[in-house]
């Protein structure tokens, strides 16, 4: 038997088979010099990994060439007319951010990269569709920053009323004592006048980093916000009780689906001045799981050299806190970093005496507690010798808050005497002052 007939594999080529594949040509000759000589060029075929090239360079300049198409056609959109709403604002959403981009006071880099991320977002629309899924999560990503950043005041910068009587009299009328908190910041009024006279009025003043220490219900809180009005300034107060986070303080990365800034930066924006009071408040509460990474935080914060460039991680650009007048409270200071204290100046919060204990009750507190009870002035009195009986069991209380919640029954007491029609107005005496300081 021939074993050639039975063997069912295909012949293999032989060395001078040609491997080549064959190119076909126009021309009616058999081979490629007959075509050639008539004129016809062969079809040169190319690997097929310089075809997926060749497609990929194709596509790319289409890509660059339709992305340079969107960014014009925003350009001209923003400035050509279009139908608005009642506000003037654009129906077209993505002509609508443009406008809050073009009309804010962003820097100029910052604008830029708005314009860029807006001529991407206008791309995706184009080819996915507004009604597309990728579409809608860009734009509200795109919208809630591009809202933050241009709501930052970048510019507005509020006066300060420098006036040192006025000054004086606005703390005294808030706070009775504490002449050497009143000193420090008078001496800081006087220091920025002394700078705008000799200075001009566009020099920073680097202003004191003050932080009361003190027992709970010693004013401290409320000092600040004394200072604030004294200055005719914005307050922003953020509270540091049970922080356990420091991107509570700088961001979340823009990478993240729920990030926002940070409160510094959140609380920059709802004062919509440069140069608002910082008031962080219980500055030794915060976590033990993130107090470290807190306190680094609070340093780029309190540190002149560093937070005239300060960073928030969802903005991703530097601003300028140089302006702001900071003010932070405590109970105490052990559970607050060396680093940190060295960039504050402590001033101890007394606790208050019998004396100033009358003085604060008979002259700040019961006005302010008739006012809020809905007390006309002749409707409730306390006398003179009654003070003594109220405050001395409280002298254990360093602040004032059990004084605070003694008048404020005292108070209720009475609006149910004169609404119940037992008489127009009530007079506690040594005689019946204990109906009214009694819990029943």
């Amino acid at each position: 038997m021939d074993p050639a007939k039975n063997n069912s594999l295909p012949s293999v080529p032989t060395s001078d088979q040609s491997t080549q594949p064959v190119v076909p040509t126009t021309g009616g000759g058999p081979t490629g010099d007959n075509s050639t000589n008539n004129g016809d060029k062969p079809i040169e075929v190319l690997p097929s990994n310089a075809i997926v090239q060749q497609q990929e360079a194709t596509e790319a300049v289409q890509v660059q060439t339709a992305a340079k198409a969107q960014a014009t056609n925003l350009s001209n959109t923003i400035t050509q007319p279009t139908s608005t709403d009642s506000n003037g604002q654009s129906y077209d959403q993505i002509r609508a951010l443009g406008e809050v981009v073009e009309k804010s006071a962003v820097p100029d880099d910052l604008r830029k990269t708005l314009t860029e991320r807006i001529a991407r977002l206008a791309l995706i629309r184009t080819g996915a569709g507004f009604m597309s899924s990728t579409y809608i999560m860009e734009y509200e990503s795109t919208q809630r920053y591009v809202n933050w950043v241009t709501g930052y005041p970048w510019k507005n910068k509020s006066k300060d009323t420098l006036d040192l009587k006025e000054a004086k009299k606005q703390l005294d009328e808030d706070h009775y004592g504490l002449e050497m908190l009143k000193n420090r910041m008078l001496e800081y009024i006087a220091s920025i006048m002394l700078n705008i006279q000799n200075n001009g009025p566009d020099f920073t003043t680097q202003s004191p980093i003050l932080c009361f220490v003190g027992l709970a219900g010693t004013g401290k809180t409320t000092f600040a916000m004394s200072i604030a009005r004294a200055l005719a300034r914005q307050i922003v107060r953020i509270p540091f009780g049970g922080m356990a986070d420091s991107r509570v303080l700088r961001g979340q990365s823009r990478f993240f689906p729920d990030a926002e800034p940070g409160q510094v930066y959140k609380g920059m924006v709802r004062a919509g001045t440069l140069n608002p009071v910082l008031l962080f408040d219980e500055l030794d509460r915060v976590t033990e799981t993130a107090r470290a990474d807190i306190m680094g935080v609070l340093i780029e914060l309190l540190d002149p050299g560093q937070n005239n460039a300060f960073s928030d991680h969802y903005i991703d650009y530097p601003v300028n806190l140089s302006n702001c007048l900071f003010v932070a409270t405590a109970n105490n200071t052990t559970a607050i970093s060396t680093a940190v204290i060295d960039r504050l100046e402590i001033i101890q919060m007394p606790s208050y005496n019998d004396e100033e204990k009358t003085h604060i009750g008979r002259d700040f507190v019961l006005p302010k507690t008739k006012k809020l009870i809905g007390l006309k002035d002749d409707q409730f009195s306390i006398d003179e010798p009654v003070w003594e009986e109220i405050i001395r069991p409280l002298g254990y209380d360093p602040g004032i808050r059990g004084l605070e919640r003694l008048i404020n029954m005292m108070c209720r007491k009475a609006a149910r005497i004169i609404v119940s029609g037992q008489a127009r107005n009530v007079r506690v005496t040594m005689d019946n002052y204990k109906v009214f300081t009694s819990e029943i």
